[in-house]
């Protein structure tokens, strides 16, 4: 089979995939996810339900590679905050700014950012499903840690509460109208971070 025919026909399998699952995504947050059927996708995503069952053999199994897919998202931005962190210098304070601003900033236009919290909930919690969301989490951490150290931010408060709140803030950062207010939700999630000791 020629290769322009092959690379077609792939491109053509991942556009159903993935309309399928953006689909999916999109029901769930419309109508939650106890009456989503696989005909309702079908019929959502215009493809016949006997196609859909080529791809997915049921529901769950769509919601499984739409969180896989989230969580390969989240892998690559975690890769990007980590260059962020390496060229912000050697300040923990500035390096954790950094960081923060980068992850507010890259994830405030991405589409369905607010149902990744949701489907989340909603899957089963194995390895593959909280893992990177972990990494980004122990990310965070580490750094606050360093700062807290360093007599940079609030030190009467463990760094995972403290990651835990800073990446929960941030969740806000996509429904936000421009990067300007995101930026003002950072500086107003690094203002939580001072207690009496930093």
């Amino acid at each position: 089979m020629p290769r322009l025919w092959t690379d077609t026909i792939e491109a053509h399998r991942r556009a159903v995939r993935d309309a399928a699952l953006e689909t999916t995504a999109a029901l769930v947050a419309e109508h939650g996810l106890a009456s989503l059927t696989m005909s309702q996708i079908a019929e959502r995503t215009g493809i016949g339900r006997a196609t859909l069952y080529k791809y997915f053999p049921d529901v769950e199994a769509i919601l499984v590679a739409w969180h896989e897919r989230h969580e390969q998202h989240v892998a690559r931005h975690l890769e990007n905050l980590v260059e962020v962190r390496d060229h912000a210098g050697g300040d923990p304070r500035r390096r954790l700014e950094a960081v923060l601003e980068a992850h507010a900033l890259i994830t405030h236009g991405v589409t369905h950012a607010h149902l990744g919290a949701e489907l989340t909930t909603l899957l089963p919690r194995d390895g593959h499903v909280a893992g990177a969301r972990q990494h980004l989490h122990d990310f965070v951490r580490d750094l606050l840690a360093e700062a807290a150290a360093a007599g940079q931010v609030r030190g009467d408060v463990a760094p995972d509460e403290l990651a835990a709140y800073c990446l929960h803030a941030l969740m806000a950062a996509p429904g936000l109208p421009s990067e300007a207010a995101v930026r003002r939700l950072v500086v107003i999630t690094l203002a939580g971070l001072h207690g009496a000791d930093a």
